[in-house]
């Protein structure tokens, strides 16, 4: 599309915002952002564009933007129910996004990596893969990272773009991957997309718009990504911790070593004790990375480097510190039930659990099961306590459960602190979002590390 003179609103001033902007100016369009949020909160945006003309409309969302709008551009935070959007596609303005334009303007092949949970590390350690062997080549972003729409205009074609993406970016998009991984689907957002069959439809949208020379990348374990088989429009590559079946292509677990099978040979990878990273759902992680890695044309070698050498991702079963003999582990980015059930299946030493947040009208009765069964003792914060707490009192196993509530996080890693014995595991894996308390998973996170820091 011809962007010159095209009247763009942009929903959203946060990185991807932004990172619209930057581009639709560039190439001549006529730009107004707005974001509910005021100008003092946005003045950390509003500097990062100064250079650059645009028209700043911040405080509410005036549906009046829209009669001088020929496309409106939907940040991925910004649900399809927002009263502008909804005028908005009244009006019969086509709906876009920063992922959908990278992906319609992107030289060169395409990686997507989605999934209720694993995609940063997934994305990330297949980025540190294509980095070795493409160097600067290689560009990692999407919804992690700066968003690869400030690098397009850049990129050549035989460069290869892995993005990270979301269910909130990928219910926009009318374009798919070349590659399209989805490495899980479990209930997560459901404050958002409202039921499991909208977000599996969401995250089914990765696969829609393929075509017969793309590859899907799908999980033969996980039954919401491997439901998905019927959706594949081109080639199939999978990986699982079980038997990879006759004929396909893929990475699998067996006798304790990962696996891949290429081209019809069986090529082993590495034991699964050189993988650095604690629990069963990294080694599927790197499973996953093997099998993007392996449809993308990456080099054995350079795969197996970058494996070897992964540590993981801040804020994702991030080791902090050692303190009287007790270790405490950050995995803020643990948003959903399901993921502080996979962080507490990664350890075999007495667990002191710190659980809150902000509920995503998920379910607690399966997490509170596994509690019963395996954490020692634990400590309640945030907007989510009563749920959980009440959850945690339906729930039976053999462990005499001890609990602490606390009304922040950083009480509750002093009552942590105050309760952990030498031997034992402090884990921040929450099961909540961070919006009680914090602007995001990260910002928690850093805030964890810094109070556990400072015990003394």
């Amino acid at each position: 599309m011809d962007w010159n003179g095209k009247r763009v609103v942009i929903l959203g001033g946060a990185r991807q915002g932004q990172a619209a902007a930057r581009w639709f100016v560039c190439h001549d369009a006529i730009v107004t952002v707005n974001d509910r949020r005021s100008s003092e909160a946005m003045s950390a945006a509003r500097s990062a564009l100064a250079e650059l003309p645009i028209t700043w409309v911040l405080g509410s969302h005036p549906v009046e933007i829209l009669d001088a709008a020929d496309v409106l551009c939907i940040s991925g935070g910004i649900p399809l129910d927002n009263p502008l959007v909804l005028a908005a596609l009244q009006r019969g303005l086509p709906l876009t996004n920063d992922t959908q334009i990278f992906m319609e303007v992107a030289p060169c092949r395409t990686v997507g990596i989605t999934g209720s949970a694993g995609k940063t590390t997934t994305t990330t350690l297949v980025g540190q893969m294509a980095g070795i062997a493409l160097g600067d080549k290689a560009f990692v972003g999407g919804n992690i990272g700066d968003p690869l729409l400030n690098y397009v205009d850049e990129m050549t074609p035989d460069a290869l773009a892995i993005l990270e993406i979301s269910s909130f970016q990928l219910e926009q998009m009318t374009i798919s991957p070349n590659i399209a991984a989805v490495l899980n689907i479990t209930p997560n957002h459901l404050d958002r997309h409202g039921s499991m069959q909208a977000y599996t439809a969401a995250k089914r949208r990765i696969l829609e718009f393929q075509h017969a020379g793309d590859t899907a990348v799908l999980n033969r374990s996980d039954p919401g990504s491997w439901d998905l088989h019927s959706e594949i429009h081109g080639r199939l590559v999978s990986f699982g911790s079980g038997a990879l079946p006759a004929g396909q292509e893929g990475t699998y677990l067996a006798d304790d070593i990962l696996h891949m099978r290429q081209h019809s040979v069986e090529i082993p990878l590495l034991r699964q004790d050189q993988i650095r990273l604690r629990g069963e759902h990294n080694v599927m992680n790197v499973l996953a990375a093997f099998a993007i890695g392996s449809a993308a044309g990456l080099p054995l070698d350079a795969m197996l480097t970058a494996a070897q050498e992964f540590r993981g991702v801040a804020h994702r079963l991030e080791f902090v510190r050692e303190w009287n003999g007790v270790q405490w582990y950050n995995d803020s980015i643990a948003t959903a039930p399901e993921r502080t059930m996979a962080d507490i299946h990664s350890f075999t030493e007495p667990i002191v659990l710190l659980l809150g947040g902000r509920d995503k009208n998920l379910p607690w009765d399966e997490l509170a099961g596994l509690v019963r069964q395996r954490v020692e003792h634990v400590v309640l914060f945030g907007e989510a306590a009563e749920k959980i707490a009440s959850a945690l009192d339906q729930a039976t196993g053999p462990l005499p459960l001890t609990l602490d509530r606390c009304q922040s996080l950083q009480e509750a890693v002093q009552a942590a602190a105050r309760v952990a014995k030498p031997g034992s595991i402090v884990l921040l894996s929450p099961g909540g979002t961070s919006f009680d308390q914090f602007e995001d998973f990260e910002q928690r996170g850093k805030a964890f590390r810094k109070w556990v820091s400072e015990l003394s």
